[in-house]
């Protein structure tokens, strides 16, 4: 096996740098949300639904979206479906194939909940930069998130 790569004093700062943001970012938006009684990863869910035509998606196609495993992706919509945000609907071209779809409570609830987060989006990360440093961020990152989605 070769020596690694250590990471140098200037990769080692915007590393962490990157995780403390993530974090902090994640936390806080999380925060905010619990506050309409939703968590991060149930607003992201709706999110997509709400995005999705008829919204409602395949449940494997909301886990690859959504980077969760199967598994941990149907537990999070049998705790949506309890809250009556989504329900589960047999898929009548596969009868292996299960929808999640967006009910009236849940599209009632991303309507009203969306203006909240959009705002703590807003001041804790996109108003804190200039258009110049948004800008460098998506440039870094995409070559990122391309390499990432190939290797999923």
């Amino acid at each position: 096996m070769s020596e690694p790569r250590w990471l140098s004093p200037a990769e080692q700062r915007a590393w962490r740098t990157h995780l403390a943001v993530h974090k902090l970012l994640m936390h806080r938006l999380d925060r905010e949300l619990h506050a309409h009684s939703l968590s991060l990863n149930d607003y992201e869910i709706l999110v997509n639904l709400s995005e999705s035509p008829g919204r409602r998606m395949r449940m494997s196609e909301l886990a690859d979206v959504t980077i969760q495993s199967r598994s941990r992706l149907s537990h999070q919509i049998s705790r949506m479906e309890a809250k009556g945000l989504v329900v589960r609907e047999d898929c009548r071209d596969d009868r292996r194939g299960t929808y999640a779809v967006l009910t009236d409570e849940g599209w009632e609830t991303i309507q009203r909940v969306a203006p909240h987060h959009v705002r703590g989006v807003r001041e804790h990360f996109v108003d804190r930069l200039t258009d110049d440093q948004l800008d460098a961020i998506v440039a870094a990152y995409a070559p990122i998130v391309e390499h990432l989605k190939k290797l999923r």
